[in-house]
């Protein structure tokens, strides 16, 4: 596994992943699609805040089952938090907001969140 690092546009959210990137998510949900995030799951446990869990804002829309955590000062989408279909935490990193990867390599499925 690799460690990754990551923050959000100023800095105020800076993160750590561990794992391995095999693939991307997008989404075309409202929410998604405007953001044009491109989402990496991982357990919750492999994301480590490097900065305080307070500078990032909460947003929870539809059913309010995951956490979609921005900066409060620059408003960038850095993770979301939930849990999957079998109850595990899990987080939902944006790859965009990783350091150093090459984001044309990685595979991207598109997921239908409209359909949902």
């Amino acid at each position: 596994m690799t460690t990754y690092t990551g923050s959000c546009h100023c800095g105020n959210i800076a993160f750590e992943v561990e794992g391995t990137i095999d693939s991307g998510l997008a989404c075309n949900c409202s929410i998604c699609s405007r953001r044009a995030s491109l989402l990496w799951f991982v357990p919750r446990a492999s994301l480590r805040l490097k900065t305080p869990e307070a500078a990032a804002g909460t947003y929870l829309f539809n059913k309010h089952v995951i956490k979609h955590r921005f900066c409060t000062t620059c408003g960038i989408h850095a993770f979301g938090e939930g849990t999957d279909p079998k109850g595990n935490a899990v987080a939902a990193v944006n790859l965009r907001c990783i350091e150093n990867i090459e984001l044309a390599a990685i595979p991207v499925q598109q997921f239908d969140g409209k359909a949902l």
